[in-house]
């Protein structure tokens, strides 16, 4: 069933599409992505965070939420030009912090190695940290010890720069270790192979209005799946492995 966004509290500042903090009607508060976010930036978050759930990853639950029309005209008194009305992209808040650097070690070799091949498989760069600071898009619940990965907005990079990604990734120092180990390897690339057998009903999930820039979805995104599908598939190839 959908969850429909009841209250617009107040927008983000923090972040790039600056999502709005809204309350949806089973009680959750959701950080919700619309129009201002961009259409491809709601169909990278809805894939990729899609294939993330597939392979275990601890990922903030998120939703496909509907903003009514009778909401925007309610909050009249905010700006929710970016919000726009219909399906959006929603991620549920979940009381936890930003990932520090001095937590990074906190994190079980294992799991920095699953997002690290992950990012690399969906060629999702943004997910930077180091001793002077950055943006992992990562949290950390201190209550229950564990890691919570959130945004993938910038998945599937037609621009997506290797060295940049091997030089500036929060868990790069996980390289050397997947490289050393076949098995290992062959458990990631088994598990993200396996993810893409859902690939077909990951899509079908997708609000056709995404598809679209204007509402009367005559002018298409520039999102090809099928190229998307095609580089996804490499991880069933030696050269997905050739680190910089």
């Amino acid at each position: 069933m959908t969850v429909e966004i009841i209250e617009v509290m107040r927008r983000s500042t923090q972040g790039m599409t600056r999502p709005y903090i809204c309350r949806g009607d089973d009680g959750h508060v959701y950080f919700v992505k619309g129009l201002g976010a961009g259409r491809r930036s709601q169909l990278c978050e809805w894939i990729a965070g899609s294939l993330a759930l597939e392979i275990g990853l601890p990922v903030a639950p998120f939703e496909i939420v509907h903003v009514p029309e009778e909401l925007i005209e309610l909050e009249a008194g905010l700006d929710l030009g970016d919000l726009g009305i219909g399906p959006a992209f929603a991620s549920r808040e979940c009381g936890v912090s930003e990932l520090s650097f001095s937590r990074v070690e906190d994190v079980p070799s294992e799991l920095q190695q699953q997002v690290l091949v992950f990012d690399w498989w969906v060629r999702n760069a943004d997910r930077i940290l180091t001793a002077r600071g950055g943006n992992p898009n990562l949290f950390w619940d201190e209550e229950m010890g564990k890691l919570v990965v959130i945004d993938h907005n910038q998945a599937f990079d037609p621009a997506f720069d290797p060295a940049e990604f091997v030089q500036h990734h929060v868990f790069r120092a996980q390289l050397a270790a997947i490289q050393q180990d076949l098995l290992r390897r062959h458990e990631l690339a088994h598990a993200m192979s396996v993810s893409l057998e859902r690939w077909d009903r990951i899509l079908e999930q997708v609000p056709e209005e995404w598809w679209y820039l204007d509402n009367e979805m005559i002018t298409a995104v520039a999102f090809d799946t099928n190229t998307i599908r095609d580089s996804l598939d490499r991880v069933n190839h030696d050269a997905f492995w050739r680190w910089l």
